[in-house]
């Protein structure tokens, strides 16, 4: 399918999803969103994506969030229609079976900062900074993904100030799990990807549902999950098919 504000590309188990609106600092129309969410969908269907890259185009931005010159033009009615379907797009991310890479190659400011809370994995560099925004033009958002990621205390702190977020402190609270040179950002994310996509698909995706849906829960009550999930839909491999390469290197001994 082709794309009018993404680029997508695959190979080698990892799918590329471009933002490409460079010239408006790949802000998130509605149009881009859809396919964004339409793009999701494409990966969720086909086997061969294991893992998913999410960046932006240009050098300057990841996404500086909501298309406003879109929104302003929109009446009170149109604005909660289209807040409704961005939230189902924006579950839809944070929810994807399959797990999502952010190469964050510049600022993510309101929408894109939220965007970027709901993948699963944040590598960024020296130009990524992050803002929620929300507060500060009369809106809430992220509450339910950032402290998560970050802790209560922090997650209020960006939250109720909006301040910019710099790459190094990213780093250091957790908001990025990784700081690389622009020039290592997206083969970073690759190289983990391919990583990823050499495992067992469907125990990924297991642990990353039992992960999210984990939250809330008690200790006790999450691993009752764990087990219920391998002892029904879930199946582990037998040792001798997942160490077969061991076994066969190893032989037995002893």
């Amino acid at each position: 399918m082709a794309y009018e504000h993404l680029l997508f590309e695959q190979a080698d188990g990892v799918a590329i999803i471009t933002l490409h609106r460079p010239n408006v600092l790949n802000a998130l129309s509605m149009p881009l969103t859809l396919e964004l969410d339409e793009a999701i969908s494409r990966c969720e269907e086909d086997d061969e994506v294991k893992a998913i890259i999410i960046t932006g185009a240009g050098e300057k931005a990841f996404s500086a969030g909501a298309d406003i010159h879109e929104m302003a033009e929109l009446s009170q009615e149109e604005l909660a229609q289209r807040g409704q379907r961005r939230g189902e797009a924006t579950w839809h991310m944070a929810t994807c079976r399959k797990p999502v890479i952010g190469a964050l190659n510049g600022l993510a400011y309101g929408g894109g900062a939220l965007l970027a809370s709901t993948f699963d994995i944040r590598f960024g560099c020296e130009r990524t900074r992050f803002r929620f925004l929300a507060a500060s033009y009369g809106r809430i958002n992220s509450t339910w993904t950032l402290a998560t990621i970050i802790g209560m205390p922090m997650a209020k702190e960006l939250l109720f100030s909006g301040r910019v977020v710099e790459a190094q402190e990213a780093k250091e609270i957790g908001l990025l799990n990784r700081l690389v040179p622009s020039s290592d950002l997206l083969p970073a994310a690759v190289e983990l990807g391919k990583t990823i996509a050499q495992n067992t698909p469907s125990m990924v995706q297991g642990i990353k549902a039992l992960l999210n849906d984990g939250i809330g829960h008690t200790w006790e009550e999450r691993l009752a999950m764990e087990r219920d999930l391998l002892t029904g839909r879930l199946k582990p491999s037998h040792p001798r098919e997942g160490f077969k390469d061991f076994l066969d290197r190893k032989g037995r001994k002893g």
